[in-house]
Formats: structure tokens, sequence, C-alpha cells
């Protein structure tokens, strides 16, 4: 008896003095912490099937949509490996196989309806390096915050106030404009108007990929990142031009972190500039007065130009599972569309709810629209019978492209999710002679 009462008191100074130590270690900012990893393996699947009704059109071209049926799907399966070689650096590999059937061959829309569906999509599964990338992280001392174990990131601790440097095969979207509610098309928003920027023309082959470096500082609330990324030969294709001083994507982000009535919120700057060789759409439109033919865009790619643009990012949570995001962004539009979608200016915003108010934490509801629009020049040379790579119905009665879309994401499975996608769009390509277009969308999904 007398062993077991000095034990239980043992073990009660035990606990006491393990609280003490939590408090203390609370008062630090070190309470929230996690188990480094030395190394994770992540994986996701997601197949996304659409279903396009038929819609009116006065007329169609050369990149219109097609006005009857269609349906189209998407599928892709990637690996992701990390590995932590040495104290701050981490290495990435994934591995990934995609295939697909776009609608209408990926061409009559600005904001395309299947973030998931690739330039050089085919029917054939084909597999591929998505990411090979290093990133090295410096601490500057301070208060630590806790990363969590996700995909091509590492379990662990770091300081506050760092600097990290983030080079190799990635995709621009990896490091720059992360908003929380609207960026992940596996799980959130579909349409290429949301998962970024509209206007933001980034450097990436057809599948979304390119080779870069990136530098970011963090200090508190507040991160300045800067990066460059090489872009591909010609517009919207696979093959990349290493020329990386010459031939470029640079971009610029400020991001600071705050709270509304405690709740977290962040808001950003964008600003990009690419240098390549492209062609200018008043020099087609020239040419063409001079031939007296129709604009095309590829008859003048002959001289580097510079594409420039600006973007407004806001996320911000209402409630412990209500947030919502806005963005506003601008590109000048005189050159031709190189590596993302035609779109010179956008609107965007909505609102995302988890389900946890009804009893399902795991399943989320959105709801977002888009306002996309064509600069002047781009305008004109649509309207003059010029195609552009995705859009161009030989003629245009010119109206801003607007979209709605919605979804409920369901939880099926501790690792799946089953989707139900619903998004309506007037004035297809910028066009009031067409539509509207309705599409629905069936996603599935796992990641483990």
């Amino acid at each position: 008896m007398r062993f077991n009462f000095i034990a239980s008191r043992q073990m009660a100074l035990v606990r006491l003095a393990a609280a003490l130590a939590g408090a203390m270690l609370s008062g630090f900012g070190f309470a929230d912490t996690v188990q480094p990893e030395d190394w994770n393996a992540k994986f996701q699947a997601t197949y996304v099937w659409q279903d396009k009704r038929s819609f009116p059109a006065a007329y169609s071209g050369g990149h219109s949509l097609k006005t009857d049926k269609e349906r189209s799907y998407s599928f892709t399966t990637t690996a992701m490996f990390g590995w932590r070689p040495w104290a701050g650096g981490e290495l990435y590999f994934n591995p990934e196989a995609a295939r697909g059937l776009a609608l209408s061959g990926l061409t009559g829309l600005g904001g395309f309806t299947n973030g998931e569906i690739a330039r050089s999509s085919s029917r054939r599964l084909k597999s591929y390096r998505a990411r090979l990338f290093l990133r090295q992280t410096w601490g500057e001392g301070g208060e630590q915050e806790a990363v969590e174990s996700g995909a091509n990131q590492l379990a662990g601790m770091v300081d506050r106030r760092r600097w990290v440097l983030t080079a190799g095969n990635l995709s621009v979207l990896d490091v720059f404009d992360g908003n929380a509610y609207s960026h992940d098309p596996r799980t959130q928003f579909l349409n290429w108007s949301l998962m970024t920027h509209g206007a933001y023309d980034y450097a990436a082959d057809a599948r979304g990929y390119s080779w870069g470096v990136a530098l970011e500082w963090y200090h508190d609330d507040w991160v300045v990142r800067a990066g460059r990324f090489i872009q591909p030969k010609l517009p919207n294709q696979q093959a990349l031009d290493r020329h990386i001083f010459r031939h470029y994507g640079d971009q610029v982000e400020l991001e600071h972190a705050h709270s509304i009535a405690g709740q977290p919120g962040k808001l950003r700057v964008l600003a990009f500039s690419n240098r390549t060789r492209m062609s200018r759409y008043q020099d087609a439109l020239d040419l063409a007065e001079r031939t007296g033919g129709t604009p095309d865009i590829n008859d003048v790619r002959t001289g580097e130009q510079t594409k420039r643009g600006i973007g407004f990012s806001l996320e911000q949570a209402l409630l412990d599972d209500v947030g919502l995001f806005g963005r506003a962004n601008w590109a000048d539009g005189k050159t031709e569309t190189y590596a993302f979608t035609e779109i010179d200016r956008s609107l965007s915003g909505g609102v995302l709810i988890k389900g946890t108010s009804w009893g399902r934490g795991q399943d989320s509801l959105g709801l977002a629209v888009a306002r996309n629009g064509l600069s002047d020049v781009h305008r004109d040379y649509l309207a003059a019978g010029g195609l552009g790579f995705f859009i161009g119905d030989g003629r245009l009665n010119y109206r801003p492209e607007a979209i709605v879309e919605s979804f409920y994401n369901l939880n099926l499975a501790k690792a799946a999710w089953i989707t139900l996608d619903w998004q309506r769009i007037r004035n297809p390509a910028y066009n009031a002679d067409r539509g509207p277009v309705n599409v629905a969308s069936v996603r599935l999904h796992t990641e483990f």
C-alpha cells in the first residue's frame, strides 16, 4: 500500500511538472509543435467527367466552342515523394500520369471548365515527371510555427522569420498566389478563372509546369516572393526554352497576414513580366490591312516582346468553417496569350463552406463568380476574324465572359470524395451572339 501511495504521488508530480512545462512553452510560442519528418510519400488521383448541354449560337468559327452536346473527361494520378537530405533542405520528386478528352478540343472559352485538363491531354495515358525540385530554408530566429505533413511538404517547425529558396522543375502556382479557398481544381473550384488570376499568363509548358527559381522572405506577418521561370519555345507547347536570361517569366508577390474579428486572412499583390518571342495583335492587324487578308498572329511572331500584368488577391475567414476569396487582375493584352489562357482582365470572388454545421466536417460547399475581359486590341483582332490559340468565332459581338460555378464536395470515406459541380457561362469567348453554356461535372478524388 505504501509503495502504491508513493508511486501515485510521484506520478501526480510528473503530471504537474509536464503541465507547467507545457504552459511555459506555450508562453514562448512552442505549444503547437509537430514531429519533424525526414521523408514522406503522398498520393493523389482525380477523375473529372463533364457534360456540356447544346446551346444557341448565331455563328461559329475555327476556334469556337461546339454548339452541340459534348462530354469530356480527365484523369490524373500523382505520387509525391519528399526527403530531407540535410538540416533545412528538402528534395521533392513527383511522377505523374494523365489522360483526357477536352470539350471542343480545348477551344471556345476564356475560362475553361476543368482545371485538371491539360493542353497536351490525349486519350492515351501518358506518364512524365511533374516536379523535381529542391527547397532550402534558412531560419532567422524568433518565434516558430508548425508545418504540417502534406503533399510536397515535410512536417516540422520553422522560424516565422526565414528565407526559403526553391529551385527546379515545378509549377509557378506551387509558390505564387496560394489562395486557401480557391487554388486547387482537384478539391475546390474547377474553372480556370478561379484556380488563379485569370490574366496571369505564368510561364509553363502545356501541362502547367516549368523550370525556375523562387526566393521567399518571411518576416512575421509579411512575405515577399520573387521568381523567374522559363517559357515554352512556342505558345502553349510542351518544349521549354532554356535560355532563362533571355526568355523568361518574372513575378514578384507581397503578402500580408492579418486578423479581423479574430478570424485570419491574407492580402496579396502579384506583379508579373514575361519576355519571349511573342506576336503583337496590332502587328497582325497592320499586316492584314496591307495585304487584304485575315489577321493571323502566326504570321508576325518575329521579335521579342514583353507582357506585364498585376493582380490583387484576398482570402478571409468569416467563421471557423466559412471563408471567402476575391481576385482582381489585369494584363496589358498587347501580345498573344503565351502559356495560360485568353483572359486580359478578370474579377472573381466566392465563398467556401465546410460542412461542420450540418455534421459533415469533411464535406465542403462552394459558390463563386468570375467576369473575364479582353484588351481593346485583342477584341479588334478577333472581330476581324483572327484566331487566338484558344478562341476565335470568325467575328465578335463583344461582351465580358461571365461565369458562375457551384459545387458540393462529399466525403465518401477517409480518403475519398465525390464532387457534384455546375457551371453556367454567359458570352463564351466574349461573344454575346453565342450561349449561354451549361456544364455539369462529377469529380472523384482520393489522396493519402
